[in-house]
């Protein structure tokens, strides 16, 4: 066996001497260069005394001079050589480098089969699971047909011509190389731009290219927004600012808002004091309504500054109604702003009120509203009062705002004045005691000059004190 062996290597030694060729057997890769091209075939310098012999098949446009690399596949009288195999020969050492460095090939989708996809990978058919061909499922696999991408080499046995490839885990790895990137470049206070890829009930998410960041719903606007969808659309760019970075938790907070100039700054110069406005009710609660003045700023309007006649449930104080009305008060430091629909006096009405007002003095006010602890009466502009439920004259048990209606007149007595707290508050018991009191005096003046038989003795009695406490 061993004399035949070197037989058959003399003999091949013997034909490259002849050849003018030596080092150079069956299945070498060498580098070549096209001399001439004759009919069928084209005849390459490799080297040798003689030239090789190519199929011109292999070859889509063979030029004179042009260099070609050549799988030498025989040794007899001429050289022969395959252009086609010295690809697949480099195709192969290719794949096979691409399963250990995790390089990129490009491939076409060209067929769908049980499980997975038919992929050319460079003329050899691959295949790609049906789970690798993206990160996530879709259920129109059929969109994939034709589609060049970059593909993984998972496993390649050119023996067994197996070759198996993943879309998805060369997506994988490209997005955490960018989440990395992402992460060494993102700081705490930067403004960047992102890319809105979902929107959930409690916020958006942003791609920041790489690592998606989180605006809280709190965080969409100055103004308060009920749906994220309602100002943001899914792929809309948008400018956020980096509020929070938790690499450990993998959390990114942002904010639209602090990107955009806060409405509050000038506030005091777009709505001044005692000033008027026009604005949306928005939202209503049990103490007052909430108006929008602007997108961003909304006030206050109490019950207690409603107009007489007019309550919580009156059409025109219901959601998405216009009112107009003054600018009571402004708290910049708190951001509230307190809104009236009563016309506010030029002045501080309750500037020296002690010396209109005093303790013991009847005054007539407008019913502003009940409460369960009182009623609220508006005795001028800008003064209101409070009657509370003990000195309503009611019995225990009835509701306040069953008997006095807004807007109804009503006769008290002031009881105390608070100028500093600005309190007033009055007697509607205490008037009457004193009213029926007086009647009573005037009743018994009127028969003075009578005869006291027909009086009784009590009735006497209680005359003579009343009028003794009188002089």
């Amino acid at each position: 066996m061993n004399d035949k062996n070197t037989e058959i290597n003399e003999f091949e030694a013997a034909l490259q001497e002849g050849l003018g060729v030596k080092d150079v057997k069956v299945g070498d890769v060498v580098q070549g260069t096209i001399v001439e091209i004759h009919g069928d075939v084209v005849l390459i310098d490799v080297g040798g005394k003689s030239e090789a012999v190519l199929q011109r098949e292999e070859l889509e446009q063979p030029g004179t001079g042009d260099p070609v690399e050549v799988v030498v596949t025989a040794i007899g009288e001429n050289i022969e050589v395959s252009h086609n195999l010295a690809l697949e020969q480099k195709l192969k050492e290719r794949l096979a480098e691409a399963v250990e460095s995790g390089e990129p090939v490009e491939g076409k989708v060209s067929g769908r089969r049980k499980g997975g996809f038919d992929v050319i990978v460079a003329g050899v058919r691959g295949f790609c699971p049906m789970s690798q061909i993206d990160e996530y499922r879709t259920e129109d696999f059929d969109a994939h047909l034709g589609q060049v991408y970059q593909f993984k080499v998972l496993e390649y046995q050119p023996d067994d011509r197996k070759l198996v490839v993943s879309r998805a885990a060369l997506i994988r790895e490209e997005k955490e190389r960018l989440k990395n990137e992402a992460w060494d470049r993102l700081e705490e206070g930067a403004v960047v731009e992102g890319v809105v890829r979902s929107l959930p009930e409690f916020g958006a998410f942003i791609d920041l290219g790489g690592v998606d960041g989180l605006v809280h719903v709190t965080e969409l606007s100055h103004h308060r927004v009920n749906k994220p969808s309602d100002v943001l659309e899914i792929g809309q760019k948008v400018e956020v600012k980096i509020v929070g970075l938790d690499r450990g938790k993998n959390r990114i907070s942002l904010s639209i808002k602090e990107t955009q100039e806060d409405p509050w700054s000038s506030v005091a110069e777009r709505f001044p004091a005692r000033g008027p406005f026009e604005g949306k009710v928005v939202r209503s609660a049990p103490f007052g309504v909430f108006v929008q003045l602007e997108p961003g700023v909304d006030g206050l309007l109490h019950v207690s500054q409603l107009p007489p006649g007019v309550d919580l449930k009156s059409e025109e104080v219901q959601e998405g109604q216009t009112i107009n009305g003054w600018i009571k008060e402004i708290d910049l430091e708190n951001r509230r702003i307190s809104l009236t629909l009563r016309r506010l006096p030029d002045r501080d009405p309750w500037e020296r009120i002690e010396m209109r007002y005093q303790e013991g003095q009847t005054v007539e006010g407008i019913v502003e509203h009940g409460t369960d602890f009182g009623v609220f009466v508006e005795l001028e502009p800008g003064v209101s009062a409070l009657i509370p439920m003990s000195e309503t004259g009611l019995d225990r048990g009835v509701d306040p705002r069953d008997k006095f209606d807004p807007g109804a007149n009503v006769v008290a007595k002031v009881m105390s004045v608070d100028g500093n707290r600005q309190r007033i508050s009055l007697s509607i018991r205490s008037h009457l005691r004193d009213k029926e009191r007086n009647e009573y005096l005037q009743h018994m003046d009127s028969g003075a000059g009578q005869d006291q038989a027909g009086i009784s003795g009590f009735g006497a009695q209680l005359k003579a004190a009343l009028q003794k406490k009188k002089k």
